[in-house]
């Protein structure tokens, strides 16, 4: 399985960016997005089911970021708005085979694939 993460960049504080993130193959995966700012740990964004009923963000973006899929072409999106230079980071897309919803969505270690990663930069 690959994840193919795209549309990070740079944008002043304020601006908007859509990350996508497409898998090379079908399956009933939860997604997620994680990040990972220079001298920190990772941590999670937002995640996704594969039906899309229940969607989680992380405290620090709630209200500004939206996950989303489409399932027809395999993707998962994260728009984020209201950007500001705390949200500067290297943000990862992350797949989990379905076993089970018994699992912590945001932890790392739940998801079984993850994507090369995308810079996200913000200026302020």
């Amino acid at each position: 399985v690959q994840l193919q993460a795209s549309g990070g960049g740079l944008v002043h504080t304020g601006g908007s960016l859509r990350l996508s993130c497409e898998s090379s193959t079908f399956s009933r995966y939860a997604m997620s997005w994680f990040r990972q700012a220079p001298g920190r740990e990772r941590e999670f964004v937002a995640a996704i089911t594969w039906g899309g009923h229940n969607r989680y963000h992380a405290h620090s973006v709630r209200g500004r970021f939206a996950i989303s899929r489409d399932n027809a072409k395999n993707s998962v999106n994260l728009q984020m708005n209201s950007l500001t230079p705390d949200d500067t980071a290297i943000y990862y897309c992350a797949a989990r085979e379905p076993n089970g919803d018994n699992y912590d969505y945001a932890e790392a270690g739940s998801y079984d694939y993850w994507g090369q990663g995308t810079q996200v930069t913000v200026s302020s």
